[in-house]
């Protein structure tokens, strides 16, 4: 059984990270509570979140409607002998990070030739960024050295950095060959099924688009 001090602490833990603007934690505003549910990270961080909204999030994640319901039934919980089970944890986003030698250029990539917004670029110059196009987030962080040795890639041609899946891979394949994409792989039916495709980004990521 949670304990109410703690829960306390997380709420203004939750509180604190907004207001710094740390953007996994936009990721579990957006998840638990469904007035941000359709605003991306960024409007979430600059969106007003007080002290009663992180309880409301702590709340949601511990199962509960409210604050006030989480502490009663945390209450009712203490008073009753019986056990209650552990909740199983739920994994709800999932942003590969991928290695790049120059931010600026690697993000006028995504922009131009794959239609992904940037959520946002830490440094000056960057040396940290995230790109989005709806529900995908793609996290690139700058490199000195080359991400992929020759030998690896003469031994792993086919690595991949990240996998999209689309709800219609023909029309992107389609959408990108008219922005003159550096396809690594054409559309094609895989055996099991799958119909897919492979960019190539300027530092040697492969990243596949799957439907």
């Amino acid at each position: 059984m949670p304990n109410f001090e703690n829960l306390k602490k997380k709420a203004k833990h939750f509180k604190r990270w907004h207001q710094d603007r740390y953007y996994p934690v936009a990721a579990e505003i957006g998840y638990w509570l469904p007035r941000f549910r359709n605003l991306d990270d960024k409007a979430i961080l600059n969106a007003e979140f007080k002290l009663v909204d992180a309880q409301e999030l702590v709340a949601a994640m511990e199962g509960f409607t409210s604050w006030a319901a989480l502490k009663e039934g945390l209450s009712d919980m203490s008073s009753s002998a019986k056990q209650q089970s552990p909740s199983t944890p739920r994994m709800i986003d999932s942003q590969p990070q991928l290695f790049v030698s120059d931010i600026d250029s690697s993000l006028s990539f995504y922009a131009q030739k794959l239609k992904f917004e940037t959520t946002f670029a830490y440094g000056n110059p960057p040396f940290y960024a995230q790109v989005a196009r709806d529900a995908a987030k793609l996290n690139i962080r700058h490199v000195d050295s080359p991400a992929f040795s020759i030998e690896f890639r003469r031994q792993e041609i086919d690595a991949l950095s990240a996998t999209i899946t689309v709800d219609d891979v023909k029309a992107l394949f389609l959408e990108y060959t008219a922005a003159g994409v550096p396809f690594y792989q054409s559309l094609k039916t895989e055996p099991w099924g799958a119909r897919t495709f492979i960019v190539r980004d300027p530092d040697g990521n492969l990243i596949m688009f799957a439907g």
